[in-house]
């Protein structure tokens, strides 16, 4: 972004110019070219100062959405129109969430599936494939997959190493649990259940910073899979929030409260409920042990 001409508190030129920074800070320079550190006071409300600083938190708050819009159609497996992927491609924060996310589209040639590298309304989609090829596709549809739904998932992940993808939504190493054949129990699991917290506040708290919401005791993570919303509900407690807590099972149930088979939670509803229950178990209180002298 070029400089911009500040002013001083009496409207006068300041001979300092600012900027919006790629780091998405305002930068000032004085009137010998050299960039300062921070702006100084005397231009903390210069127009221009604030208005940078008003995009700054714009850009800030439409990046976060854009990364959470395409985490959503990632985890759903939601097809999404290509025409969409094109147009929206050309903003860059966009772009950044898009970009080297594995897809899988068809454009009446058979299904593909590789890193998306660009996106042009003309030139269609453009895809590398695990043979290294790139290829230009115009399908109707983009599939992004969740991982634990890709069969090469070991292969991409090395792929993608060599080729150096960045995803700024995380796919190839999100932590994935597969649901067992003949899963142990009926309606819960008890992998993470006794994770000690010394208060129940600490258990939320951890819930808030990895953006689980809590509701009746529980941290849920709500899975839309199949046509329907199935909720993985992990136990915290709910007695005095000052009070020490025990995590207990995890299990899944349909959004009026029926409880779910464990047979019958879908693979993506199952990892992502896995995922929730070890990232707040990983959190708990961990005892050290005694070394005999």
């Amino acid at each position: 972004m070029g400089w911009l001409d500040a002013q001083s508190e009496a409207g006068h030129a300041s001979g300092y110019q600012v900027r919006l920074g790629e780091n998405g800070r305002v930068q000032c320079r004085n009137g010998k070219g050299k960039v300062l550190s921070s702006v100084p006071a005397s231009l903390k409300d210069d127009p221009r100062v604030v208005q940078l600083r008003q995009l700054a938190e714009w850009l800030s708050r439409h990046r976060a959405e854009c990364l959470s819009t395409v985490d959503g159609w990632m985890v759903r497996s939601l097809p999404v129109p290509a025409a969409l992927i094109t147009e929206v491609w050309a903003d860059a924060a966009w772009a950044d969430a898009l970009r080297d996310l594995v897809v899988t589209a068809d454009d009446g040639g058979g299904p593909e599936t590789g890193f998306l590298r660009d996106a042009d309304p003309e030139r269609g989609l453009g895809l590398v494939t695990l043979e290294g090829d790139t290829r230009r596709l115009k399908p109707e549809v983009v599939g992004i997959p969740h991982p634990v739904l890709l069969e090469d998932l070991e292969e991409l992940r090395e792929f993608g190493a060599e080729l150096g993808v960045e995803q700024q939504v995380q796919q190839l190493f999100r932590q994935t649990y597969a649901r067992p054949a003949e899963p142990t129990g009926k309606t819960s699991v008890d992998d993470y259940a006794g994770g000690r917290f010394e208060q129940l506040n600490h258990a939320l708290g951890r819930c808030r910073t990895l953006g689980y919401p809590v509701r009746g005791g529980d941290a849920v993570y709500s899975a839309f899979e199949d046509g329907r919303v199935v909720e993985a509900r992990y136990w915290l407690g709910s007695d005095y929030p000052e009070g020490e807590t025990w995590t207990g099972e995890l299990r899944w149930s349909l959004e009026d409260g029926t409880a779910l088979p464990l047979a019958d939670v879908g693979p993506v509803a199952w990892s992502e409920g896995m995922r929730m229950a070890a990232a707040v178990h990983a959190g708990r209180v961990v005892e050290e042990a005694v070394v005999a002298p």
